[in-house]
Order: C-alpha cells, then sequence, then structure tokens
C-alpha cells in the first residue's frame, strides 16, 4: 500500500511539474530555412504563390497523394486560400496574406484540430543568377502547457518537412 501511495504522489508531481513548467515556456515558436535555387525569383514565385502549385513541391501534399483539396480566392497571390482534409498530414487552411512579387509571399495556416493559426513568409532574394529562399513560420501555442511543450520541438518536427520541401521547390524551379 506504501508503494502504491508512493507512485501517486510522484504521479502528481510529474504532472505538476509537466503544467507549471508548461505554463512557465514561451507560447511562441519560429522556424526558419533557407535555400539557394539556380533560378530567377520569377519562377520560383510562380510555384509558390499558387496554391494549385504546392502539389508539386510541397512535403505534405507528397506524402498524402490523396489529400482532399479546396481552393477558393484568387488563383494566387494574396487572397488565394486552400483547405485540406487528410488522415495522414491533419486538417488545414492556408491563406496567402501578402504579395509582394517577386520578393515576398506571406501566409497564415491554421490547424482546426489544435485552433492554433501560424504565419509565415517566402523571401525571395536574387543573388546573381541564383535566388535565396528563406521559407519562415512562426507560431503561438497559446495557453495549453501541453501545446507549449510541442512548441519546443516545432523546429525538429516540421524544420525536415520544410527542408524536403525546399529541395523539391529546387528541384522544379531548376527543370528547363
Amino acid at each position: 500500500m506504501k508503494a502504491l501511495k508512493t507512485l501517486l504522489i510522484a504521479i502528481v508531481v510529474l504532472v505538476a511539474v509537466l503544467a507549471v513548467g508548461g505554463l512557465l515556456l514561451s507560447p511562441k515558436y519560429t522556424l526558419s530555412r533557407t535555400t539557394t535555387v539556380n533560378a530567377a525569383p520569377d519562377k520560383i514565385y510562380a510555384l509558390i504563390a499558387d496554391p494549385r502549385g504546392w502539389k508539386q513541391w510541397s512535403a505534405w501534399n507528397q506524402r498524402d497523394p490523396a489529400m482532399a483539396i479546396e481552393y477558393s480566392g484568387p488563383a494566387s497571390g494574396a487572397g488565394a486560400v486552400w483547405a485540406w482534409k487528410s488522415k495522414s498530414q491533419g486538417d488545414g487552411r492556408m491563406t496567402f496574406t501578402t504579395a509582394e512579387p517577386p520578393k515576398r509571399l506571406g501566409y497564415e495556416l491554421f490547424f482546426p484540430d489544435f485552433g492554433t493559426t501560424s504565419t509565415g513568409d517566402f523571401r525571395l532574394e536574387a543573388n546573381g543568377g541564383a535566388t535565396q529562399v528563406t521559407w519562415t513560420m512562426n507560431g503561438d501555442m497559446g495557453s495549453n502547457p501541453v501545446y507549449r511543450w510541442m512548441g519546443l520541438f516545432m523546429d525538429k518536427m516540421v524544420g525536415p518537412d520544410f527542408d524536403a520541401g525546399l529541395a523539391n521547390l529546387k528541384a522544379q524551379a531548376e527543370k528547363p
């Protein structure tokens, strides 16, 4: 009986430490990846500013080709929206919020399963015959201590998808 009581106390203390610790963590995270693409900014911008073009290079679309996607708003640039439902990749909606062709595309990303919204952008900077592409995402995990712990690992969880997406984007943009 004493062992059970000790175990219960240990579990309560662990839960309290995780909950309080989670509340002390910053709810904000930032994730960013950069690559150099041997193509003009215009060519790259066309692939990112049209939500339909993401099927060609996004790691998420490639992992679930059967993902159900709906498009709304303009075909590309500010106001273009795509929403998806996927058993393996989750559900979400991306709205392009800012368009500065061919230099910047801003977006808002909403995940209904978590009730969280992230923002971010693509920045394209010409450098000789190549373009430096930086993909950034900023988010707020809110007041849920479990989500705040997840925020600590966003770079490890989502960073590889950004790396794969940028590698695919590079391959698409560098095609003759």
